[in-house]
């Protein structure tokens, strides 16, 4: 099942891609991909469903974020020994967790802000997991349970900021256009 959002920013519409590859109108089941609305039950409900009877979408529409406003925006750092190689690190015992600040996200094809005195912006595509329910300590035989889908996320980082200046990640990765994520 593929699941986005369609629209001008702020007003996407939830859309699901058939089996045709056509982009259909799932507002009249879900009013919008959040976490009050997006869990296993609604994707049990949109697998009964006729898809070819619900309105086709425009392709040529701006494709939004493939979730809005999540409660968290996670990320794991130096999580590829390659990418902690080309860094020069070592790939750490333990991972290195950081927070991206829910504003951040926004669709995967949306501009990406070049901030005044930004001098090392970077990025990387990683692979994001939306969590279906909620979930706290959790035995790793059990987390395939909680996992609803995958989408794609554009990681962009300020390095300056996240790694030269104050070592806070959360400043370097977090500006209002830093968290292109979808479909």
């Amino acid at each position: 099942m593929k699941l986005l959002r369609l629209g001008n920013k702020g007003k996407e519409k939830p859309t699901i891609i058939d089996s045709d590859g056509d982009y259909r109108d799932l507002s009249s089941i879900i009013n919008e991909l959040n976490p009050d609305t997006l869990n296993f039950e609604t994707i049990e409900k949109i697998k009964h469903i006729k898809l070819s009877e619900l309105p086709k979408l425009d392709k040529g529409n701006r494709i939004g974020s493939c979730i809005t406003k999540p409660s968290k925006f996670i990320g794991i750092g130096l999580n590829f020994s390659d990418h902690a190689e080309e860094t020069g690190a070592k790939p750490p015992s333990e991972p290195i967790i950081f927070m991206k600040a829910t504003s951040s996200i926004n669709g995967p094809n949306d501009n990406i802000e070049l901030i005044s005195n930004s001098k090392k912006l970077d990025w990387e595509v990683e692979l994001g997991v939306v969590i279906g329910k909620k979930t706290k300590h959790i035995i790793e035989e059990k987390s395939q349970e909680h996992i609803l889908g995958y989408c794609l996320v554009n990681d962009v980082s300020e390095r300056e900021w996240q790694i030269e200046n104050t070592g806070q990640w959360v400043k370097g990765k977090s500006h209002d256009t830093y968290g292109p994520i979808g479909p």
